[in-house]
């Protein structure tokens, strides 16, 4: 008996024109009650490979699905690093968070879980739709929010991330605040000690996946990663961190997006 379809309803758009690489996805998910936006960046000759990385990649506040591409250049990036053998072919999904404010951080809310959306419905849907990527594991990476989205989920559901990658990190829901006018406790629905990084890697840390992030060394969150880095480092748990000139604009996230798509490569060799 033919297996039935999850999401039956997914509109999968036709490549962007002059951009074949890139389409659109909007399909209903159990975890936001309602319909959802995916920016697709595909590899070339997608339909000929097997087993292909799921790269999430993951924006920031006042984000939404196409930022990475129309701020960030990604295409522009990610097809001169495949060109020049520096990361390999992988499907990037760039999903809205949600759209709950100036940001749902990625947590679940009482309304709708936007956590799930990330790892459980986004996934789920791309696998039905396109059969040749991996079945099981996922990449998962952002910036700012989008950073500390990768790190609390990737640490989260290690056993299904096959690495975490954060640029410009927000570490700790408390510092939402610098960025969105809502109190700390909005974040929280799942309680204090859920929106914890540090609480998912000590639960956690025999299987993490591989991680690294980096920080501009005139962002205004580089105490935050800094003291990341140190923690880490006290407990023992394997990562690697950068420092790399710049700020928390997109000329840095642009450039350094050029260490995930490496680091993708570096995992998998």
């Amino acid at each position: 008996m033919p297996k039935k379809n999850q999401f039956p309803n997914a509109q999968l758009s036709r490549p962007i024109p002059g951009n074949e690489s890139l389409r659109f996805l909007n399909f209903r998910g159990e975890a936001l009650g309602g319909r959802g936006d995916v920016l697709l960046l595909s590899p070339p000759e997608i339909e000929s490979l097997d087993r292909v990385p799921l790269l999430l990649l993951l924006h920031g506040v006042y984000g939404c699905q196409w930022n990475w591409w129309l701020n960030g250049n990604i295409d522009v990036v990610a097809m001169d690093m495949l060109r020049s053998g520096t990361t390999i072919p992988m499907m990037i999904a760039m999903p809205s968070d949600g759209l709950w404010g100036d940001g749902s951080g990625y947590v679940p809310h009482p309304h709708a879980n936007y956590e799930k959306w990330i790892v459980d419905d986004i996934p789920s849907c791309l696998r039905e739709l396109f059969p040749q990527l991996h079945p099981e594991k996922f990449f998962i990476a952002g910036l700012s929010m989008g950073g500390y989205g990768a790190l609390r989920l990737g640490m989260k559901y290690a056993s299904r991330v096959q690495g975490i990658s954060a640029h410009s990190s927000i570490t700790r829901v408390a510092q939402l605040s610098q960025f969105i006018p809502f109190p700390t406790q909005a974040f929280q629905y799942a309680g204090e000690v859920d929106t914890d990084l540090l609480h998912w890697a000590a639960i956690n840390r025999d299987h993490l996946p591989p991680l690294r992030f980096d920080c501009g060394t005139e962002d205004s969150l580089i105490a935050a990663s800094r003291e990341l880095h140190q923690t880490l480092t006290r407990m023992k748990i394997p990562h690697a961190y950068q420092e790399f000139p710049g700020g928390h604009d997109w000329p840095y996230w642009s450039e350094h997006i050029r260490e995930t798509l490496a680091f993708c490569k570096t995992v998998l060799a």
